[in-house]
């Protein structure tokens, strides 16, 4: 079971939104009703953004499930500089109006964390972003790693979890302010069931599948959900 409430809001709105009416009031207090009407207006705005919708998790074990509402930018196949291996890679990009809620992709136990700053060495193709990263790992022993990349790290992601915690497919495991980008490094003989351009939810729509056994397929498996 989550340990995070299933609320409609998501906790970390709850003080800007509170703020926001409260000051709605002392404006119409003093100035009005019009001019409490803009103020209440952004707390609506605000409890939209952090809006925490409840999903259903499929019905699949070996699924991998979208860890945000976002855009598929690109699937491809890398070298997974955290675990040292190959991988497939499904990058993400979070919808500008979607939840900032993240979900975890599988279930499993979070083995370790990883953050690298901004405009790191050697790495010029991501320097733009903070990244944060992390590993779960099934009872099976696979592993995927999910990324996130903020624009600053005032924006860092909040975790719900910590190393050494078990956590459930499609469960709630933190949440990323104003959005960001998101990228899973998967094992390189996954099947991966989305496409470049398509939209997904957080939790309940499946990007790729765990396959079992030794397979030592290093290529993009793709089967397009039609």
């Amino acid at each position: 079971m989550s340990r995070v409430a299933r609320t409609y809001v998501a906790s970390e709105g709850w003080l800007f939104i509170a703020a926001m009416i409260a000051s709605g009031f002392v404006a119409k207090f003093y100035f009005g009703l019009l001019a409490a009407l803009p103020l209440w207006l952004l707390a609506l705005l605000v409890a939209y953004l952090y809006r925490d919708p409840v999903r259903e998790i499929p019905a699949s074990p070996l699924g991998v499930v979208s860890p945000a509402d976002a855009e598929v930018l690109v699937i491809e196949n890398v070298y997974d500089e955290y675990l040292k291996r190959n991988a497939i890679s499904v990058r993400l990009r979070m919808h500008r109006m979607g939840s900032y809620v993240t979900r975890a992709p599988i279930e499993g136990k979070i083995v370790q964390r990883w953050h690298t700053p901004a405009y790191s060495e050697g790495d010029a193709k991501k320097m733009a972003l903070d990244r944060y990263a992390m590993q779960i790992q099934t009872d099976e022993n696979d592993d995927v790693v999910l990324l996130m990349g903020v624009a600053h790290h005032a924006l860092k992601p909040v975790f719900y979890h910590q190393s050494g915690e078990r956590i459930g497919q499609g469960e709630r495991c933190g949440l990323i302010r104003f959005g960001g980008y998101l990228e899973l490094l998967l094992p390189a003989n996954s099947r991966v069931q989305v496409s470049e351009g398509d939209r997904v939810l957080a939790g309940s729509d499946i990007l790729a599948s765990l396959i079992r056994g030794n397979a030592t397929e290093t290529t993009i498996n793709m089967e397009v959900e039609k």
